[in-house]
């Protein structure tokens, strides 16, 4: 396993542990409640989520280009 997909994981796996605790009770829970009955509490999950993979892919495609680069020099 090489270097990036270890920190890949520890990444993953520290943005599922704060997503879990995030769903913890909450006393002033009036905006939480609002957006979820509204369905944009989703809408900003996904849009988080897109953002997040988006630059995962960005940051793999930059590391292969950069191994091809040093390869060839």
């Amino acid at each position: 396993m090489n270097k990036l997909n270890k920190i890949a994981l520890v990444i993953t796996f520290c943005m599922i542990h704060i997503f879990v605790f995030a769903q913890g009770e909450n006393t002033n829970a009036q905006p939480v409640d609002f957006m979820r009955s509204e369905g944009k509490l989703y809408v900003v999950m996904a849009v988080v989520v897109t953002i997040l993979l988006g630059l995962f892919i960005y940051l793999v495609s930059m590391d292969k280009k950069i191994k091809k680069l040093e390869k060839k020099n």
